[in-house]
């Protein structure tokens, strides 16, 4: 049954961007963030009570505090560019440029934390960099408002990317002694904050109440999607084989290739087939490594940016964070 709520979490994961994307067609993307990101906070303290860490919230240090609200700010900027990205872009190139945040998460790593680049984890590198390429130079452009927008869209993608992979470094860096689960709830709170200030700074606030019901709706169940996904998500590690659930999370990005064609007609050809193979092939090979240490089991409840050891594999989850889906 694990199995099942593991390709749930990745069906759901990339199901998150088509139904946003579908959701801010007319609508302001800040507006659509702060709206979403009020049932991902329902579904962050769900996910706290399940696992009773609820308790733990008293116990946090000051320093862990500090680090959480840094946290919490990069994945609200992040959140608010990869919304804005996906309206004025293509969801493939979007997705894409996304994905390289594992390569800069990487960089940071290994600039600030000192961590030491395996030749894995740089053929991983050159695997993302070249699949990334290769979709976002495809020839022409299936979307109206990328035509309209040139290529404002990529460095809002990128954006989104650079502010994830610090929300990953500044969870290893300062997020310590606190389940992952309480601090992704209260990161959400910083995201819903973060995003409402920029509604209300960016005087869009009165749009609220005219949002096409529609349009309303996809963004709703785009939250209930991220929500879904880790639930999925949660229950599959709890229950099932890590090695297994963290690859095939990451095939949440062919769920939402293939629904950015058959929803919004955005086609491949065989030079973006080729870069999304590339990229796929990086992503699933990058959160792992064999050791030729004795084989420890534990029980492992999220990815959220923590290290941890499952059957003489360890995985780095500062490269798997999925919070700004």
């Amino acid at each position: 049954m694990w199995i099942l709520f593991a390709f749930g979490s990745a069906l759901f994961a990339g199901l998150t961007s088509i139904l946003a994307k579908c959701g801010i067609k007319n609508t302001d993307s800040n507006v659509a963030t702060a709206i979403r990101t009020i049932i991902v906070l329902i579904f962050s303290w769900i996910m706290v009570f399940l696992v009773g860490a609820q308790h733990g919230i008293g116990s946090v240090s000051a320093k862990t505090w500090t680090f959480l609200i840094l946290s919490g700010l990069a994945t609200g900027a992040s959140w608010l560019c990869y919304f804005r990205a996906l309206q004025i872009g293509d969801v493939d190139k979007v997705v894409s440029v996304d994905k390289s945040s594992a390569i800069l998460s990487i960089l940071l790593a290994f600039l600030f934390l000192h961590e030491s680049i395996s030749p894995l984890k740089l053929l991983c590198v050159v695997l993302i960099g070249a699949g990334t390429y290769l979709m976002i130079t495809k020839k022409g452009t299936s979307s109206e408002n990328s035509g309209k927008k040139g290529w404002s869209w990529f460095f809002y993608a990128l954006g989104s990317a650079v502010f994830a992979s610090l929300t990953s470094i500044l969870g290893k860096v300062g997020i310590e002694d606190i389940d992952s689960n309480l601090g992704t709830a209260i990161r959400t709170i910083v995201v819903l904050i973060m995003a409402w200030i920029v509604v209300f700074v960016t005087k869009k606030q009165d749009s609220v109440r005219t949002i096409d019901h529609r349009e309303l709706g996809f963004i709703c169940l785009s939250g209930l999607a991220t929500g879904a996904s880790w639930l999925c998500y949660y229950r599959a590690l709890q229950d099932g084989l890590a090695s297994v659930v963290v690859p095939i999370d990451k095939l949440s990005i062919l769920v939402t290739i293939l629904f950015s064609y058959l929803v919004f007609h955005e086609k491949l050809g065989k030079k973006e087939a080729g870069g999304l193979v590339l990229i796929v092939a990086g992503t699933l090979a990058m959160p792992f490594r064999r050791t030729n240490q004795t084989i420890f089991t534990s029980s492992i409840h999220n990815q959220h940016g923590l290290t941890f050891k499952r059957n003489s594999i360890f995985f780095d989850l500062t490269i798997c964070n999925p919070f700004h889906f």
